[in-house]
């Protein structure tokens, strides 16, 4: 019977999905349903990853490692084989679950205007960027309605962490963003922990399959930051939720020769400086130009811009950066 769940498993996530749903660069299809493409296992610069879609098996002839769906998760994600098993379930589950969940947040956030009069106090006000980045609002009490009326079990949105154990929404009074098979949301109660993620990986960089295109990418720790850059015009920005990058995010960064401008938190304690200084020195053994953007005393990109800073001020930064 284990036997017969995984291969089910195997069956239901063709690698090569898995692959492009992690921002694999293929460099082309060769013959009989194989692919090639960079290793994303490993500092690849020539190809040398093969994916066969027909056995639904990958080999490196650059490092060595092959195997099948399960296998990859575990090298991917670096976990063990219960773990990896668990990331694949999720995220052959998430996908539909995430969509509707997202799709009735949004429609929220136009009726609360607490939550639109929040973000216009975080500097967000664009209707262009609330679209680009699919905001919505939780208000709580409507969730778990919405979804058992489309078919999905107690059981099904408790183990997404979608409700709790007796029902209620796990995710109320905060701005919702939806990521890469996870949604964060921001409380805009000051009684409640201001972050809140599903559990399971928080993904990769935001907006990577846009952005990685840009020779110079700017990158940010909050999502709040992110929308105030790119609002401002900035669109060569992304996001790591965070100043600890995962191994996916710092693979991404590196998977090509680029400038990096990192504008994390100028925070009074030094933290966020530190985090940069750690992280401008990894990037650079990496080969890749990093410029350090300062900004003032005891602010974050959103703050900043939330404080009546304008685009043509970041700018000025980042040109000083680069000296």
């Amino acid at each position: 019977m284990i036997r017969q769940a995984l291969d089910q498993l195997k069956h239901e996530i063709p690698l090569l999905d898995y692959l492009q749903a992690h921002h694999w660069q293929s460099t082309g299809r060769l013959s009989r349903g194989r692919w090639m493409g960079l290793c994303p296992l490993h500092e690849d610069h020539k190809p040398s990853f093969v994916v066969d879609t027909n056995k639904n098996l990958f080999y490196c002839y650059g490092c060595g490692r092959g195997g099948d769906v399960i296998r990859f998760a575990e090298l991917f994600h670096q976990v063990r084989f219960p773990q990896a098993l668990g990331l694949l379930c999720q995220w052959r589950g998430m996908a539909p679950l995430l969509h509707e969940t997202t799709r009735l947040y949004i429609m929220q956030l136009e009726h609360h205007a607490e939550a639109v009069a929040y973000l216009h106090h975080r500097g967000v006000r664009s209707p262009e960027l609330i679209e680009h980045m699919r905001i919505g609002y939780a208000p709580g009490g409507c969730l778990r309605g919405w979804l058992t009326q489309l078919g999905y079990s107690h059981h099904a949105l408790h183990q997404a962490g979608l409700v709790t154990a007796a029902g209620y929404d796990a995710f109320t009074y905060r701005i919702v963003f939806p990521l890469e098979n996870n949604l964060y949301g921001r409380s805009i109660s000051a009684t409640a922990p201001p972050h809140r993620f599903l559990p399971g990986s928080k993904g990769g960089l935001y907006s990577w399959d846009h952005v990685r295109r840009y020779p110079e990418v700017i990158l940010v720790e909050g999502l709040f930051d992110y929308a105030v850059l790119w609002q401002a015009g900035f669109h060569n920005v992304t996001c790591a939720m965070g100043t600890q990058l995962n191994a996916c995010q710092f693979r991404q960064l590196c998977d090509g020769m680029r400038t990096i401008y990192l504008a994390f938190d100028a925070d009074t304690n030094g933290s966020g400086q530190r985090a940069t200084q750690a992280l401008a020195h990894r990037l650079r053994e990496q080969r890749l130009r990093v410029c350090i953007v300062e900004l003032p005393q005891g602010h974050d990109p959103n703050s900043w811009f939330a404080n009546g800073a304008d685009a043509r001020q970041f700018q000025a930064l980042l040109e000083a950066a680069r000296s």
